[in-house]
């Protein structure tokens, strides 16, 4: 496995020890993180009593040697344009965050490190086995 994108849940069992999530991520030779997970956790922390020290985290996680940020193309907007209306046309709508997040997947080629389930409904999209498990 050398190309995962970590979504925010996953980042977050990431942070409390989740043996899963370490193991992936020790055996990945680049992790993305998408500005849309970025997003969704600058937002969490906001509402938490620690959000300070989780910035902090995150902070020293993106300046790991093997972790990059992404940030939206215009090839990533074109992918969310057949991702959104594949889902649409399938009646399987999903959170618009996540079609964003599911772009970037295919845009960089990874494997998608998630709990979120609905993920199951994009065609093709590369996901890790836990995410059966967790249907």
């Amino acid at each position: 496995m050398k190309k995962v994108l970590l979504d925010t849940n996953a980042y977050a069992s990431f942070l409390h020890g989740d043996d899963k999530v370490l193991e992936i991520l020790a055996k990945a030779q680049i992790v993305f993180m998408s500005v849309f997970v970025l997003g969704e956790l600058h937002a969490g922390f906001r509402s938490g009593e620690k959000q300070k020290q989780n910035k902090l985290m995150l902070e020293e996680f993106l300046q790991k040697p093997s972790v990059s940020a992404l940030d939206a193309t215009r090839e990533t907007s074109e992918i969310f344009g057949q991702i959104k209306y594949s889902l649409k046309k399938s009646g399987t709508p999903m959170p618009i965050n996540d079609v964003w997040i599911a772009s970037h997947v295919f845009e960089t080629g990874s494997l998608l490190i998630s709990y979120d389930s609905h993920f199951l409904n994009v065609p093709g999209l590369r996901i890790w086995d836990e995410i059966y498990e967790s249907k």
